[in-house]
């Protein structure tokens, strides 16, 4: 034994002298080794990480538009025939990347748009209401616009459909304790430097007060051009400098037409995400963050078949950043999601049990905003409009027919108490909205919508098999879809602060 333990300390003696030879290194040598010029095999991984990072990124959302609205527009697109039922996928449904997002924010499940779109711009969680700033409504916190301009050197583009100082919007550009502050938003929007202001008209340009300079000369004196008219609009390149292309025809306090009563061709969402690709190309790169805000607005009044078209127009454009894409596969990432859910709008009713029949829309020529015009118009110049003088429009702009004996077979006659409706709907839209005092039950059936187009769009979503049980928000979840450089990040289920942090991630970006 004392022989195995003298030849064990006599071998650890070896050892370590021979590693200590191995390990002596001329002084010289080891001052130049750790500045060594990397491998080929390091250049080529550098090379590979910097490929990674977009350079071209487009944000496009849905304002309202969770599944129930995506899916939606896939079964009126798709095949009701019996057992040929299928949907349509939308081009983006078809993206490689998908995940879901929930969307509360600091004081609700059911958030508004104020909040959500921080979220998503910012990373932050904060008050209904308050934009780009922390829940104490004091410390503005930088957006992914603004990071993005600061450290890439990145053009920045924002579109909407709606008010470009609306909410979602303005979260990519402003910080405001208030939504509500429409003008001090648009100042903001003049100050931010940004290159590319798109759709929707200023809301409410002088603020509440008559003297404040109007804000689109404010915009105009920050060094922005304003072009008047669709063909200067269209005219607009790389060269134009910083533009604000404000629609030059508008509906509903400022926004974009329907894409259900664009019947004249005058630009809609889709070319303004166009639009903004052509003002914006440059070498360095660009962010675009496109909302179709009349999603949000259509689910709002409950008003099913307007919805619909809005997604599919909301699918053009995005098809416009896909198509961009395949011009640049390797340096584009798209993200198509929704801020939140309006209106609970479900496929299914309690009246048509297991059955949608969804080609019943197909009889609805124009959006409820339209049809209140007409109505309002016919009042102007009849000032006896009766209830039998209405239901022929009704019946030529929604297909909904009178109950009769001769059509009782017809899927769009009302019945005895859904004609009812109608009458009481007409009876209330033809008080002053101060008069109009609602019993609960009657706050529930109109909200705060003439109360003859909220009824006529109830009875025609109901009879295809759509419901709702809102018209503000709910605090469903929304989908998340991605594609191209970055896109796998967006996989799974998150918050949606997620969104922001993960596009951090996927440029690069110190924050």
């Amino acid at each position: 034994m004392k022989k195995i333990i003298l030849y064990l300390m006599i071998l650890t003696l070896v050892m370590t002298t021979l590693a200590g030879c191995t390990t002596q290194q001329n002084p010289t040598q080891a001052a130049v080794e750790p500045t060594t010029a990397p491998t080929a095999t390091e250049k080529e991984t550098e090379k590979i990480e910097e490929a990674k990072v977009p350079k071209y990124i487009f944000m496009l959302i849905g304002d309202g538009m969770s599944f129930a609205q995506v899916n939606a527009a896939q079964v009126y697109m798709g095949n009701n025939e019996s057992g040929k039922v299928a949907t349509k996928n939308m081009n983006f449904t078809e993206f490689p990347v998908a995940g879901v997002a929930t969307t509360h924010d600091s004081t609700s499940f059911c958030p508004d748009s104020a909040s959500t779109a921080t979220s998503l711009s910012t990373g932050v969680k904060t008050h209904s209401g308050v934009i780009g700033m922390a829940v104490d409504k004091a410390t503005s916190v930088q957006n992914i616009s603004e990071l993005l301009k600061e450290q890439k050197n990145m053009k920045i583009g924002v579109v909407s459909s709606v008010t470009i100082n609306h909410a979602t919007p303005a979260a990519y550009y402003a910080h405001v304790a208030s939504r509500n502050d429409y003008y001090g938003i648009a100042l903001q929007l003049a100050a931010s430097g940004f290159d590319y202001f798109g759709g929707g008209n200023i809301s409410k340009p002088t603020g509440n007060e008559k003297d404040q300079k109007d804000a689109y000369e404010i915009i105009k004196e920050a060094g922005y051009l304003i072009p008047e008219t669709k063909e200067e609009i269209l005219a607009l390149n790389s060269q134009s400098g910083k533009v604000y292309a404000s629609s030059p025809v508008v509906q509903d306090s400022g926004a974009l037409l329907y894409a259900l009563d664009n019947k004249e061709g005058e630009l809609d969402f889709s070319d303004y995400v166009q639009n903004a690709i052509n003002v914006l190309d440059n070498p360095d790169g660009f962010f675009i963050m496109a909302e179709s805000g009349k999603i949000d607005w259509a689910c709002h009044a409950n008003d099913a078949k307007t919805t619909i078209e809005e997604v599919i127009e909301f699918e053009n454009g995005v098809q416009v950043a896909i198509d961009f894409a395949k011009k640049h596969p390797d340096e584009t990432l798209i993200i198509v999601t929704g801020d939140h859910e309006t209106g609970g709008m479900t496929l299914g009713y309690a009246a048509t049990g297991y059955s949608t029949a969804f080609n019943i829309l197909d009889h609805q020529k124009m959006s409820y905003v339209a049809f209140d015009g007409l109505i309002k118009k016919m009042k102007e110049e009849n000032s006896g409009l009766t209830f039998e003088d209405v239901m022929p429009i009704i019946t030529e702009n929604f297909g909904l027919l009178p109950p009769d004996e001769q059509v009782a077979d017809n899927p769009l006659a009302l019945t005895e108490s859904e004609f009812q409706k109608l009458k009481d709907g007409f009876a209330e839209s033809q008080k002053p909205k101060e008069e109009r005092n609602y019993t609960d039950e009657q706050k529930i059936l109109y909200g705060g919508y003439d109360p003859l187009s909220v009824s006529v769009t109830h009875i025609i979503n109901n009879k295809a098999g759509i419901g709702w049980t809102s018209y503000s928000h709910t605090g469903t979840p929304v989908a998340v879809y991605a594609s191209g450089v970055g896109a796998e990040l967006f996989n799974g289920s998150y918050d949606n602060t997620d969104v922001f942090n993960k596009l951090l991630v996927a440029t690069g970006l110190a924050n």
